[in-house]
């Protein structure tokens, strides 16, 4: 049994930049699919595909490395974990690494990077920092 699959999940793509793997795959969840949304829309992966295996569906992201094989992604690690949840207010999210990194957050709109949260003038969990 697994007790965290969205710390499981950033822990394969940690792993996978470290070995500049071009995508990794997981168990599928909307959970997990709206985190690769927010990675994709900020940038931090190339996209990501739902696959039908059996016995449950498998997501698929394609990660994004720079023009002479830079990682995109240098840190990512899980902020709000199942001992002790962390929420917060559009208001208390400032910009990680001067604006160079992001806060992944689920919120009452879905899942969101902390730029279109505060975009959108709405907090909730803060599920992962990316940068």
């Amino acid at each position: 049994m697994m007790t965290d699959p969205i710390a499981d999940m950033l822990t394969r793509i940690r792993n996978a930049v470290r070995i500049e793997k071009p995508f990794v795959d997981m168990p599928h969840s909307n959970e997990k699919r709206g985190i690769a949304q927010a990675l994709k829309e900020e940038g931090y992966i190339w996209d990501f595909e739902e696959i039908d295996t059996v016995p449950a569906r498998t997501l698929r992201l394609n990660l994004k490395y720079g023009p002479n094989g830079e990682k995109v992604i240098s840190k990512i690690d899980r902020v709000s974990k199942p001992g002790r949840r962390i929420y917060s207010g559009y208001r208390e999210l400032k910009p990680v690494q001067g604006g160079m990194g992001i806060h992944v957050l689920s919120t009452p709109k879905g899942i969101v990077s902390d730029r279109r949260a505060r975009a959108e003038k709405v907090g909730g969990e803060v599920l992962a920092l990316v940068y």
